[in-house]
């Protein structure tokens, strides 16, 4: 049991020594703490989800919504054949920014106003609560590589303007 903690312990310090190698990065660089700034005003995004998409998806802010959500894997593809219409699934991209992406969603339907309609509406239309939060994923990238493009700041009250 000692030893399982002596593990666990160190492995926190390298998690430590790691985030404060990334904060340093991103310390040094005006354009990647502008862009931390930027996506830390939006509700359920963190500084842990922050410091992921900044570092581990270069593209964010470069290419276009589709490209965006095919890299990380939330993208749906459709499974057809000839007059066979299949279920549309995600697969592919990067696996551990989907996983950023998960939890900051878990966090943002509660708290992002938009995304917390978009999700009411998808459960209301009968959507299985893993495609609607699959879907909320795909907004909030969208969301987030649309502000770093432009440059513009999060507006909360968006979803009330459509």
């Amino acid at each position: 049991m000692r030893s399982i903690k002596r593990v666990i312990k160190q492995l926190d310090e390298e998690i430590r020594t790691i985030e404060a190698k990334i904060q340093t990065d991103i310390d040094n660089d005006d354009g990647l703490k502008q862009k931390v700034a930027r996506l830390l005003t939006v509700n359920g995004i963190g500084i842990v989800n922050a410091m992921t998409l900044v570092s581990m998806l270069p593209e964010l802010g470069r290419v276009s919504n589709k490209e965006i959500a095919a890299l990380v894997g939330v993208a749906p593809y459709s499974k057809d054949s000839g007059k066979k219409t299949g279920k549309r699934t995600i697969f592919g991209g990067r696996a551990l920014i989907r996983s950023a992406l998960y939890m900051a969603i878990l966090s943002a339907k509660r708290f992002n106003k938009p995304i917390k309609t978009f999700y009411q509406r998808l459960i209301a239309s009968g959507k299985l609560e893993k495609v609607a939060l699959t879907a909320c994923m795909r907004k909030l990238l969208i969301t987030l590589n649309a502000m770093v493009k432009h440059q513009s700041e999060w507006q909360p009250d968006f979803a009330d303007l459509a």
